[in-house]
Protein backbone atom coordinates (compact mmCIF):
# COMPACT_ATOMS: atom_id res chain seq x y z
CA UNK A 1 0.00 0.00 0.00
CA UNK A 2 3.00 2.46 0.94
CA UNK A 3 4.28 1.55 -2.17
CA UNK A 4 1.08 2.78 -4.02
CA UNK A 5 -0.05 5.71 -1.99
CA UNK A 6 3.95 6.82 -1.25
CA UNK A 7 4.76 8.87 -4.77
CA UNK A 8 1.36 10.39 -5.00
CA UNK A 9 1.53 11.58 -1.27
CA UNK A 10 4.96 12.65 -2.09
CA UNK A 11 4.76 14.52 -5.05
CA UNK A 12 1.38 16.46 -3.63
CA UNK A 13 3.51 17.42 -1.16
CA UNK A 14 6.20 18.74 -3.27
CA UNK A 15 3.73 20.42 -5.19
CA UNK A 16 2.10 22.38 -1.31
CA UNK A 17 5.79 23.02 -0.46
CA UNK A 18 5.93 24.87 -3.73
CA UNK A 19 2.59 26.62 -3.48
CA UNK A 20 3.63 27.98 0.11
CA UNK A 21 6.78 29.04 -0.89
CA UNK A 22 7.83 32.58 -1.77
CA UNK A 23 9.20 31.59 -5.01
CA UNK A 24 5.74 29.02 -5.85
CA UNK A 25 4.57 27.33 -8.82
CA UNK A 26 3.41 29.36 -12.00
CA UNK A 27 0.59 26.78 -12.02
CA UNK A 28 -1.13 29.12 -14.94
CA UNK A 29 1.70 28.29 -17.19
CA UNK A 30 2.17 24.57 -16.33
CA UNK A 31 -1.64 23.63 -16.23
CA UNK A 32 -1.99 25.06 -19.82
CA UNK A 33 1.05 22.83 -20.74
CA UNK A 34 -0.62 19.71 -19.43
CA UNK A 35 -4.03 20.59 -20.82
CA UNK A 36 -2.82 21.57 -24.51
CA UNK A 37 0.29 18.99 -25.02
CA UNK A 38 0.66 16.50 -22.29
CA UNK A 39 -3.25 15.76 -21.60
CA UNK A 40 -3.78 15.11 -25.83
CA UNK A 41 -0.12 13.29 -25.88
CA UNK A 42 -1.02 11.13 -23.40
CA UNK A 43 -4.39 9.89 -24.70
CA UNK A 44 -2.52 9.46 -28.17
CA UNK A 45 0.69 7.92 -27.28
CA UNK A 46 -1.69 5.35 -24.43
CA UNK A 47 -4.31 4.50 -26.95
CA UNK A 48 -2.33 3.77 -30.55
CA UNK A 49 -0.07 2.19 -28.27
CA UNK A 50 -2.64 -0.42 -26.67
CA UNK A 51 -1.37 -3.77 -24.84
CA UNK A 52 -5.11 -4.47 -24.47
CA UNK A 53 -8.06 -5.28 -26.76
CA UNK A 54 -9.57 -2.31 -28.42
CA UNK A 55 -12.89 -3.63 -27.17
CA UNK A 56 -11.85 -3.08 -23.49
CA UNK A 57 -10.79 0.50 -23.80
CA UNK A 58 -14.37 1.07 -25.27
CA UNK A 59 -16.14 -0.73 -22.84
CA UNK A 60 -14.38 1.04 -20.25
CA UNK A 61 -15.11 4.59 -22.12
CA UNK A 62 -18.68 3.42 -21.65
CA UNK A 63 -18.42 2.63 -18.17
CA UNK A 64 -17.44 5.99 -17.35
CA UNK A 65 -20.39 7.44 -19.36
CA UNK A 66 -23.12 5.79 -17.30
CA UNK A 67 -20.86 6.28 -14.15
CA UNK A 68 -21.56 10.00 -14.79
CA UNK A 69 -24.69 9.84 -15.99
CA UNK A 70 -25.70 7.61 -12.51
CA UNK A 71 -23.61 10.08 -10.68
CA UNK A 72 -25.93 13.32 -11.85
CA UNK A 73 -29.19 11.65 -11.40
CA UNK A 74 -27.52 10.94 -7.40
CA UNK A 75 -26.44 14.61 -7.41
CA UNK A 76 -29.17 16.22 -8.87
CA UNK A 77 -31.80 14.45 -6.19
CA UNK A 78 -29.35 15.19 -3.25
CA UNK A 79 -29.43 18.61 -3.96
CA UNK A 80 -33.00 19.14 -4.70
CA UNK A 81 -33.80 17.55 -1.11
CA UNK A 82 -31.36 19.70 0.62
CA UNK A 83 -32.23 22.53 -0.98
CA UNK A 84 -28.89 23.24 -2.63
CA UNK A 85 -28.36 24.99 -6.16
CA UNK A 86 -28.40 22.62 -8.78
CA UNK A 87 -26.49 25.18 -10.79
CA UNK A 88 -23.42 25.66 -8.37
CA UNK A 89 -23.08 22.67 -7.02
CA UNK A 90 -24.50 19.67 -9.58
CA UNK A 91 -21.14 19.65 -11.20
CA UNK A 92 -19.34 19.85 -7.87
CA UNK A 93 -20.86 16.66 -6.82
CA UNK A 94 -20.84 14.83 -9.72
CA UNK A 95 -17.63 15.64 -11.58
CA UNK A 96 -14.87 13.27 -10.38
CA UNK A 97 -10.76 14.28 -10.19
CA UNK A 98 -10.15 11.66 -12.36
CA UNK A 99 -7.00 13.60 -13.93
CA UNK A 100 -4.85 14.83 -11.37
CA UNK A 101 -5.45 11.87 -8.27
CA UNK A 102 -7.38 9.31 -10.69
CA UNK A 103 -4.47 8.63 -13.31
CA UNK A 104 -1.47 8.75 -11.20
CA UNK A 105 -3.41 6.34 -8.70
CA UNK A 106 -4.44 3.80 -11.04
CA UNK A 107 -1.05 3.85 -12.91
CA UNK A 108 0.27 3.34 -9.47
CA UNK A 109 -2.04 0.24 -8.43
CA UNK A 110 -2.66 -1.76 -11.31
CA UNK A 111 0.17 -0.71 -13.95
CA UNK A 112 0.44 0.06 -17.78
CA UNK A 113 -2.56 -2.10 -18.17
CA UNK A 114 -4.30 -0.32 -15.73
CA UNK A 115 -3.35 3.30 -16.79
CA UNK A 116 -4.75 2.57 -20.40
CA UNK A 117 -8.30 1.89 -19.19
CA UNK A 118 -8.05 4.88 -16.69
CA UNK A 119 -6.84 7.03 -20.09
CA UNK A 120 -10.30 6.13 -21.75
CA UNK A 121 -12.08 6.82 -18.41
CA UNK A 122 -10.43 9.63 -17.90
CA UNK A 123 -10.74 11.38 -21.84
CA UNK A 124 -15.37 10.52 -21.07
CA UNK A 125 -15.25 12.35 -17.94
CA UNK A 126 -12.18 15.15 -19.10
CA UNK A 127 -14.80 16.07 -22.26
CA UNK A 128 -17.91 15.80 -20.01
CA UNK A 129 -16.21 18.55 -17.58
CA UNK A 130 -15.41 20.88 -19.93
CA UNK A 131 -18.96 20.48 -21.91
CA UNK A 132 -21.88 19.45 -20.04
CA UNK A 133 -20.01 21.33 -16.66
CA UNK A 134 -19.29 24.27 -18.45
CA UNK A 135 -22.67 24.29 -19.49
CA UNK A 136 -24.42 23.94 -16.46
CA UNK A 137 -22.05 27.07 -15.19
CA UNK A 138 -22.32 29.27 -17.97
CA UNK A 139 -26.24 28.34 -18.82
CA UNK A 140 -25.61 27.17 -22.40
CA UNK A 141 -23.49 24.86 -24.18
CA UNK A 142 -20.42 26.60 -26.23
CA UNK A 143 -19.65 24.29 -29.18
CA UNK A 144 -16.99 26.43 -29.71
CA UNK A 145 -15.25 26.19 -26.23
CA UNK A 146 -15.23 22.57 -26.70
CA UNK A 147 -13.75 22.53 -30.32
CA UNK A 148 -11.06 24.69 -28.86
CA UNK A 149 -10.48 21.60 -26.52
CA UNK A 150 -7.17 19.75 -27.67
CA UNK A 151 -8.61 16.43 -26.61
CA UNK A 152 -10.99 16.06 -28.70
CA UNK A 153 -8.65 16.03 -31.70
CA UNK A 154 -6.44 13.62 -30.02
CA UNK A 155 -9.79 11.22 -29.49
CA UNK A 156 -10.27 12.30 -33.29
CA UNK A 157 -6.71 11.03 -34.21
CA UNK A 158 -6.77 7.92 -32.18
CA UNK A 159 -9.71 6.92 -33.67
CA UNK A 160 -8.56 7.41 -37.08
CA UNK A 161 -5.17 5.53 -36.15
CA UNK A 162 -7.48 2.60 -35.13
CA UNK A 163 -10.23 2.27 -37.74
CA UNK A 164 -7.40 2.65 -40.46
CA UNK A 165 -4.70 0.75 -39.11
CA UNK A 166 -2.24 3.02 -40.09
CA UNK A 167 1.12 2.77 -38.57
CA UNK A 168 2.12 5.86 -36.51
CA UNK A 169 5.45 7.46 -37.41
CA UNK A 170 8.18 6.50 -34.63
CA UNK A 171 9.25 10.19 -34.48
CA UNK A 172 5.68 10.41 -33.75
CA UNK A 173 5.20 8.02 -31.28
CA UNK A 174 8.09 8.53 -29.27
CA UNK A 175 7.34 12.64 -28.91
CA UNK A 176 4.06 11.62 -27.82
CA UNK A 177 5.24 9.40 -25.18
CA UNK A 178 7.97 11.16 -23.62
CA UNK A 179 4.99 14.60 -23.42
CA UNK A 180 2.15 12.64 -22.12
CA UNK A 181 4.85 10.83 -19.46
CA UNK A 182 5.13 14.79 -18.22
CA UNK A 183 1.53 14.60 -17.67
CA UNK A 184 0.73 12.49 -14.21
CA UNK A 185 3.50 14.17 -12.11
CA UNK A 186 2.86 17.54 -13.36
CA UNK A 187 -0.49 17.00 -12.56
CA UNK A 188 0.29 15.80 -8.86
CA UNK A 189 2.11 19.00 -8.44
CA UNK A 190 -0.93 20.77 -9.71
CA UNK A 191 -2.95 19.41 -7.05
CA UNK A 192 -0.89 20.34 -4.04
CA UNK A 193 0.30 23.69 -5.24
CA UNK A 194 -3.46 24.50 -5.85
CA UNK A 195 -4.83 22.90 -2.43
CA UNK A 196 -1.83 25.21 -0.73
CA UNK A 197 -3.36 28.37 -2.04
CA UNK A 198 -7.51 27.55 -1.92
CA UNK A 199 -9.09 28.69 1.07
CA UNK A 200 -12.26 27.46 2.64
CA UNK A 201 -15.03 29.76 3.16
CA UNK A 202 -17.75 27.60 4.71
CA UNK A 203 -16.42 24.47 6.17
CA UNK A 204 -19.69 22.92 7.28
CA UNK A 205 -21.30 23.25 3.85
CA UNK A 206 -17.93 21.81 2.06
CA UNK A 207 -17.83 18.94 4.33
CA UNK A 208 -21.52 17.98 3.53
CA UNK A 209 -21.24 18.38 -0.01
CA UNK A 210 -17.22 16.67 -0.07
CA UNK A 211 -19.07 13.41 1.92
CA UNK A 212 -22.01 13.79 -0.94
CA UNK A 213 -19.07 13.74 -3.46
CA UNK A 214 -17.28 10.56 -2.33
CA UNK A 215 -21.15 8.71 -1.60
CA UNK A 216 -21.97 9.32 -5.44
CA UNK A 217 -19.14 8.09 -6.37
CA UNK A 218 -19.15 5.20 -4.29
CA UNK A 219 -22.62 4.12 -5.30
CA UNK A 220 -21.89 4.87 -9.21
CA UNK A 221 -19.01 2.96 -9.13
CA UNK A 222 -21.20 0.22 -7.54
CA UNK A 223 -23.74 0.31 -9.87
CA UNK A 224 -21.82 0.21 -13.05
CA UNK A 225 -20.15 -2.83 -11.93
CA UNK A 226 -22.70 -5.05 -11.00
CA UNK A 227 -24.82 -3.23 -14.25
CA UNK A 228 -21.98 -4.36 -16.93
CA UNK A 229 -20.82 -7.07 -14.89
CA UNK A 230 -17.18 -5.54 -14.78
CA UNK A 231 -14.64 -8.30 -13.05
CA UNK A 232 -11.13 -7.74 -12.71
CA UNK A 233 -8.60 -5.07 -13.06
CA UNK A 234 -11.45 -2.98 -15.08
CA UNK A 235 -13.76 -3.33 -11.72
CA UNK A 236 -10.85 -1.95 -9.74
CA UNK A 237 -9.87 1.09 -12.41
CA UNK A 238 -13.80 2.16 -12.40
CA UNK A 239 -14.03 2.27 -8.65
CA UNK A 240 -10.94 4.42 -8.14
CA UNK A 241 -11.89 6.83 -10.87
CA UNK A 242 -15.24 7.04 -9.97
CA UNK A 243 -14.43 7.61 -6.18
CA UNK A 244 -11.78 10.58 -6.96
CA UNK A 245 -12.79 13.62 -5.15
CA UNK A 246 -14.18 17.24 -6.56
CA UNK A 247 -12.52 18.23 -9.71
CA UNK A 248 -10.29 21.51 -9.37
CA UNK A 249 -11.22 22.72 -12.98
CA UNK A 250 -15.17 23.02 -11.57
CA UNK A 251 -13.37 25.75 -9.52
CA UNK A 252 -12.43 27.53 -12.58
CA UNK A 253 -15.50 27.01 -14.14
CA UNK A 254 -17.76 28.51 -10.98
CA UNK A 255 -14.76 31.36 -10.74
CA UNK A 256 -15.67 32.32 -14.37
CA UNK A 257 -19.50 32.70 -14.23
CA UNK A 258 -19.93 33.58 -11.01
CA UNK A 259 -21.70 30.45 -9.33
CA UNK A 260 -20.65 30.53 -5.76
CA UNK A 261 -16.63 30.43 -6.03
CA UNK A 262 -16.05 30.70 -2.39
CA UNK A 263 -18.12 27.69 -1.67
CA UNK A 264 -16.99 25.76 -4.58
CA UNK A 265 -13.11 26.09 -3.70
CA UNK A 266 -13.81 24.81 -0.32
CA UNK A 267 -16.30 21.52 -1.62
CA UNK A 268 -12.64 20.74 -3.64
CA UNK A 269 -10.19 21.69 -0.42
CA UNK A 270 -12.27 19.16 1.91
CA UNK A 271 -13.22 16.59 -0.87
CA UNK A 272 -9.50 16.56 -1.76
CA UNK A 273 -8.18 16.18 2.14
CA UNK A 274 -11.57 13.72 2.73
CA UNK A 275 -10.51 11.51 -0.48
CA UNK A 276 -6.94 11.18 0.84
CA UNK A 277 -7.97 10.54 4.34
CA UNK A 278 -9.25 7.30 2.68
CA UNK A 279 -7.21 6.30 -0.36
CA UNK A 280 -6.05 3.48 1.76
CA UNK A 281 -9.96 1.93 2.11
CA UNK A 282 -10.54 2.72 -1.82
CA UNK A 283 -7.35 1.17 -2.55
CA UNK A 284 -7.90 -2.01 -0.94
CA UNK A 285 -11.30 -2.24 -2.17
CA UNK A 286 -10.00 -1.86 -5.47
CA UNK A 287 -7.39 -4.15 -5.30
CA UNK A 288 -9.93 -6.51 -4.07
CA UNK A 289 -12.36 -6.03 -6.58
CA UNK A 290 -9.29 -6.92 -9.43
CA UNK A 291 -8.61 -9.79 -7.14
CA UNK A 292 -5.51 -8.35 -6.25
CA UNK A 293 -6.26 -8.22 -2.30
CA UNK A 294 -3.64 -7.46 0.11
Amino acid sequence: MLQILGPVGILVLIGYAMGRGAGGLDTRTLSTVVVLVAAPALIFSSLTSLQLDPSAVLGMSGAAAVCLAISAALSAAILLLAGGSLRSFLPALMMPNSGNMGLPLVLLTFGEAGGELAVAYFVVVALAQHSIGMAIYAGSFRLGVLLRQPLIYAVIAVVVVLVTGVEVPIVLARTAEMTGGMMVPAMLLLLGTSLARLRVADLRSALILAVGRLGVGLVSAICVIWLLGLQGVPAGVVFLMATMPTAIVIHVFAERFGRDPERVVGVVVVSTLLTFACLPVLTWIALTLAGRGL
